[in-house]
């Protein structure tokens, strides 16, 4: 793109100053105005061309400031929130100060101590910059748009810096995690492509469960969770690869979910989106999580296939929905919460009131008083309001909700940042609070000591008929066999928390 800065335009333009982005920064150089000659090192080089990327102009303000424009979703101007980029050529104690100039939302966590992601060459590692170095303010150079500046100084002259909004998760990172988990070869692990994407990206789907599940005419109680539907809202992925780790390790509260019900996970329903580093939208500028009531075959293809999947598993006999998860993150709360849906049928809304209880008393970073449960008219078209109307008054569909920056422990006031770490950490919490909802814990005893595998279909028939069948009585009794609205006491026994390591 061509340097220098572009005019403004007219107030009252939705796009702001993004009319003239049509594309990521390339290598793009910066040098000061009426140089000529090649680029010293100070003369800051800016990239976004790689996987999730997204940075769309850089304007030079100043000698040590520069104004920064995210690109604007693939095929729709109105969100601007995700930004990925590398800065390279620097020189040694280099001070700056980046402006992101043109977010198409107001709200947002800088206000309450959020900071930008960074990392370089030599420390891998993402850290979140200082908050004393981030300012959120609304600025009358950019037609009073909200506007984030941070201050940065460059330490070491030969290495690349990255700075992103959140922790990024690529569509390849998630392809090579499924890869590796295919190589364990486990038996209670399938991986199947249930579809494409628009630019013929796989849609995985993951099932999760004991074999003998699986068999012919064997009922079925089944969890189906999704994520990244929103390509920009990567503590999903972290919060999904979460659950599926401890839901395909070895222990013992694993192996019995493991027993009694059926995981269908699909962890990534907008790959193209994912890939492209847009922040809602897919390839053709679609907010899939809208889309739920009619999803086209061509257009939305990725919901289209999950759609079909679970109205084919509602029409079967054999198989019971119990439970829809749709993850996301959240960009101006704290914590981890949860949407529900409300029902007409008074005891079916407080049913659904306690799996998020019992997730708050699992998960320190899990907040049930800021769960709420809406018919939003301006919802209809999400996952867990088309699901909530199809589905039967045995299934439960939530929006579990995790924010982008922190959480605060129940009675104290101190943000405590999110890492990698704590959003898988959350992820583990929620598979492992299936155990609670049906009330399995005394069945950990049993499977706490390895069972020897089963050679023959004697054998098999002995345990059969030695333990109780797949159908538990528990699984789906009356009102009255789920913990009751304030929330059951855990199981005496001291389960190893699934947070530390297997």
């Amino acid at each position: 793109m061509a340097e220098g800065s572009q005019s403004a335009p007219e107030a009252g333009n939705d796009m702001g100053n993004d009319d003239a982005i049509g594309g990521n920064v390339s290598k793009y150089i910066v040098l000061p105005t009426g140089y000529c000659g090649l680029p010293k090192k100070g003369h800051l080089i800016f990239d976004a061309c790689f996987e999730s990327g997204n940075l769309g102009r850089v304007d030079q303000v100043s000698e040590f400031e520069y104004d920064l424009f995210i690109r604007p979703d693939t095929c729709n101007p109105r969100f601007r929130v995700w930004f990925n980029f590398t800065v390279e050529n620097v020189k040694e104690s280099q001070r700056v100060i980046f402006n992101i100039v043109n977010f198409s939302k107001t709200k947002s966590l800088y206000r309450d101590g959020m900071a930008p992601m960074v990392k370089s060459t030599s420390r891998p590692k993402w850290q979140r910059l200082p908050p004393k170095n981030v300012y959120y303010y609304r600025c009358p150079d950019h037609r009073k748009n909200y506007v984030m500046s941070f201050a940065f100084c460059f330490d070491r002259e030969e290495d690349i810096y990255q700075f992103a909004y959140c922790y990024p998760y690529t569509y390849t990172r998630f392809q090579h995690y499924l890869d590796s988990l295919q190589k364990r070869n486990m038996d209670y692990f399938f991986r199947e492509q249930l579809g494409q994407s628009v630019q013929q990206r796989k849609l995985d789907l993951l099932t999760i469960t004991s074999p003998e599940n699986l068999r012919e005419g064997a009922e079925q109680k089944v969890v189906f969770i999704t994520g990244r539907v929103h390509p920009g809202e990567t503590p999903s992925s972290f919060v999904c690869q979460g659950i599926i780790d401890f839901l395909v390790s070895q222990h013992p509260i694993a192996r019995v979910l493991r027993e009694y019900l059926v995981f269908k996970i699909a962890p990534m329903l907008n790959p193209d989106g994912v890939y492209l580093g847009n922040y809602r939208c897919s390839l053709m500028g679609f907010d899939l999580n809208r889309h739920w009531l009619d999803p086209s075959p061509w257009v939305h293809p990725t919901l289209h296939g999950v759609k079909q999947l679970i109205v084919q598993m509602y029409n079967d006999p054999k198989t019971s929905l119990e439970f829809y998860i749709d993850i996301h993150a959240h960009s101006t709360m704290m914590n981890g919460f949860m949407y529900g849906n409300i029902f007409e049928d008074e005891e079916r809304f407080q049913r659904q009131a306690i799996f998020p209880k019992l997730l708050c008393q699992n998960a320190e970073d899990f907040s049930y008083s800021s769960t709420s449960f809406n018919r939003d008219a301006v919802k209809a078209g999400t996952g867990r309001r088309f699901l909530g109307g199809l589905l039967d008054h045995t299934s439960y569909c939530y929006t579990l909700e995790v924010s982008f920056y922190s959480y605060i422990i129940s009675g104290t006031t101190a943000a405590v940042p999110y890492t990698e770490e704590a959003y898988m950490k959350l992820g583990r919490n929620v598979a492992r609070t299936f155990l609670d909802y049906y009330r399995l814990n005394p069945m950990v005893e049993k499977v706490a000591i390895p069972m020897p595998r089963l050679r023959n279909k004697i054998e098999v028939q002995r345990r059969k008929e030695k333990s109780p069948p797949y159908k538990h009585p528990l699984l789906r009794g009356p009102a009255g066999n789920y913990p009751n609205g304030k929330g059951d006491k855990k199981s005496s026994v001291n389960h190893k928390d699934p947070s530390t390591p297997f």
